[in-house]
């Protein structure tokens, strides 16, 4: 967090020293005043002087949106907000295997019952069948007592 301020103090201050720059082109283009900031820059102070006020009005509006972009972007990244997006794409991916895994055990489950009530059936048939022949042996019984 102290990285991420120190970065937004450094491009924000590069921010309004381009601003800056910014306005004074706008003022040398409109009211065709001398460009009086870029004395300020040792060793290169002189060369700059020789730029056309075109070039300086693009290069400083160039040099304002781009260090404003970059201070936006810094200071808008929330850590929190990607570690919450992190964790809830992990969340559905897991949900996903998870809701897949469910699918193939429920298909096993299918069969499973799918046996157990044809053995259900068969067990059905053969109680009748016992039942059947208990109350035929039951019939029989007292005609060999004879």
């Amino acid at each position: 967090m102290f990285k991420k301020g120190i970065s937004v103090w450094v491009f924000s201050s590069l921010t309004f020293i381009s601003l800056l720059h910014l306005t004074e082109a706008i003022s040398v283009l409109l009211f065709n005043n001398k460009i009086q900031l870029l004395q300020l820059y040792p060793l290169i102070g002189e060369k700059l002087q020789l730029i056309p006020s075109m070039v300086y009005l693009l290069a400083s509006a160039i040099a304002t949106v781009t260090f404003w972009g970059i201070t936006c972007a810094i200071a808008f990244d929330n850590p929190v907000e990607a570690f919450l997006n992190k964790i809830l794409s992990d969340a559905k991916t897991q949900t996903a295997v998870e809701s897949q895994l469910i699918e193939q055990k429920s298909e096993i489950l299918d069969v499973m019952s799918d046996t157990i009530e044809s053995n259900n059936d068969i067990l059905a048939q053969v109680a009748d069948t016992v039942y059947n022949v208990r109350t035929e042996v039951k019939e029989i019984q007292p005609i060999s007592a004879r």
